[in-house]
């Protein structure tokens, strides 16, 4: 399911402790890019790189003690659309979710948005909702989406 957010209409950008949330900049590429890959797959880190490709760039990462703990992207699958967003298994619980996807949303706005599609999120719609007011969108699914054209869906 394919859920929708009113990007004039965020709430205030939380920023735990100890961590920072930035956009990504070119020197800080193959940093964030070797952690997506190596901590969330071949299919992530395909996208972040589409996102990392542009200017300004489209991938914000949670960083704590110089290191990253995870990103969030848009316009990587399509124009309009977040994500994928992903957090290291020991920063979830804090926060640091929220303020990715929040300060991402943001940019989203700043670049001219009103609306952003949020693909796919079937497991984490009570975060999106809870988050940043996400609805669903009627009648969507992965099947009837842009993510349609991927290879390694089933034909059915």
């Amino acid at each position: 399911m394919d859920m929708l957010v009113n990007l004039q209409r965020l709430p205030p950008v939380p920023c735990p402790e100890g961590v920072r949330v930035v956009r990504v900049l070119p020197p800080d590429r193959r940093r964030i890019l070797r952690f997506v890959l190596d901590t969330f797959g071949e299919g992530w880190a395909s996208e972040c790189e589409q996102a990392l490709s542009g200017l300004p760039c489209r991938c914000f990462a949670a960083v704590q003690d110089g290191k990253p703990i995870g990103f969030a992207c848009y316009d990587a699958t399509a124009k309009g659309f977040f994500g994928p967003i992903g957090l290291a298994e020991a920063a979830r619980g804090r926060g640091i979710g929220a303020a990715l996807l929040l300060n991402t949303l943001n940019a989203m706005r700043e670049d001219g948005y009103g609306y952003a599609v949020i693909g796919w999120c079937d497991e984490a719609q009570d975060f999106y909702r809870k988050t940043a007011g996400a609805v669903p969108i009627p009648g969507s699914d992965p099947k009837h989406s842009v993510y349609r054209a991927m290879f390694f869906m089933k034909e059915e």
